[in-house]
């Protein structure tokens, strides 16, 4: 399927969620029929192996999904967003484990990567499992949740638990994205089976797909990205309607007819169409690479790490110039201006584009030496 093609798929189920904003964000968690419309539309498995089930789809196809239904809705793009970006570690599990967990229709994953579970070994094989993780986002709809986990023989793995095994805790009251139920969760001395985890950038894949040849890190920092990128798209759109209408307290002239506004508007235009095309320019280098049978090299991760922290940071300046050149009409609960202000301020604190990264990439380029493990 066409990137064309999977963007309508995501815009048809888009339309309908941004009509129930306020009611994603009110329930902090997305209702179940969203989840199922999601899934009916074969977005959720979008990054799954094709012998699973899966659609196996490029990184810019998977880009143009998020962004477009973060554009309607930043709690539903994230969500899928997570499902989509975890989906890909079916590629790395046993054949048993991969079955299990996404050969189901309905599979939904999600979880936390960060090693805040430690393990032991178990009587007869497999681990017993200890940990609290925090932004389990989408948890209360997963059907198998993961959490990074530190291993008897050293090292970390992303570990499968099965959602009974899981406590989720009442902790997500936040600012933005309140609607993707991004709550802690924790598990006490929990049996996993052997091999029902994946070490996370250590791990021979089990499939052979590009996927797993592209790099786990860039594709999570490509999905969070595109996040940001609806959100400021739609934080664009929402100003130049307003500003057609309203006029300034003590002007006649509408928005619209404001020199500053206009600049403003071109402004954060320009910044979201470059820093996409920044982005979908490196992705698609790196996924070339990979589709011909080899591996992204440290310079295209690099790239990809550049261009996606990069588009974050572009996103929420442009959302900053939209909610500001609204005015007092951008802080009405009503107003869509102040929850993608909200949300994209969310989005810009994940690990993967965080500012910091910028010190990684530059340290790189600058040619001294660096942990890359983490690209």
């Amino acid at each position: 399927m066409s990137e064309r093609s999977w963007r309508s798929r995501a815009a048809a189920v888009g339309g309908g969620v941004g009509q129930r904003s306020a009611e994603i964000e009110a329930n902090r968690t997305l209702p179940r029929d969203i989840v199922d419309e999601l899934v009916a539309a074969e977005l959720i498995k979008l990054f799954v192996p094709t012998e699973l089930g899966g659609s196996e789809a490029s990184p810019l196809d998977g880009l143009a999904v998020t962004e477009e239904l973060s554009y309607h809705d930043g709690s539903t793009g994230w969500c899928q967003m997570i499902a989509m970006t975890t989906g890909v570690l079916g590629g790395y599990l046993p054949a048993e484990h991969a079955q299990t967990i996404y050969g189901p229709r309905e599979s939904v994953t999600g979880g936390l990567a960060a090693p805040m579970g430690e393990a032991h070994a178990a009587d007869g094989g497999g681990l017993v499992v200890t940990g609290r993780w925090a932004w389990g986002s989408g948890t209360r709809h997963c059907t198998w949740i993961g959490g990074g986990t530190r291993l008897p023989t050293g090292g970390t793995g992303f570990v499968f638990f099965d959602p009974a095994d899981v406590e989720l805790l009442d902790t997500w009251r936040v600012a933005g994205l309140k609607g993707t139920g991004s709550t802690d969760y924790a598990v006490d001395s929990v049996h996993v089976p052997e091999g029902r985890w994946v070490q996370v950038g250590a791990a021979a894949p089990t499939s052979d797909g590009p996927l797993c040849r592209f790099s786990f890190f860039g594709l999570l920092a490509v999905g969070v990205c595109s996040v940001a990128l609806g959100l400021a798209r739609r934080a664009i759109d929402e100003l130049v309607e307003l500003a057609v209408v309203k006029a300034p307290q003590g002007s006649t002239r509408p928005l619209a007819e404001r020199a500053p506004i206009q600049a403003d508007v071109a402004d954060a235009e320009a910044s979201v169409r470059s820093a996409k095309a920044f982005l979908e320019d490196v992705v698609g280098d790196a996924w070339d690479a990979v589709v011909a049978g080899g591996v992204a090299s440290d310079e295209q991760r690099r790239s990809i790490r550049l261009a996606t922290t990069h588009a974050t940071a572009a996103s929420a300046r442009s959302v900053d110039l939209m909610y500001t050149a609204g005015g007092g009409a951008s802080i009405y609960d009503d107003s869509p201006l102040q929850r993608v202000f909200r949300d994209v301020h969310v989005a810009t604190q994940h690990a993967m584009v965080a500012p910091r990264t910028f010190e990684l990439v530059g340290r790189m380029k600058l040619g001294l030496d660096t942990h890359t493990g983490q690209l």
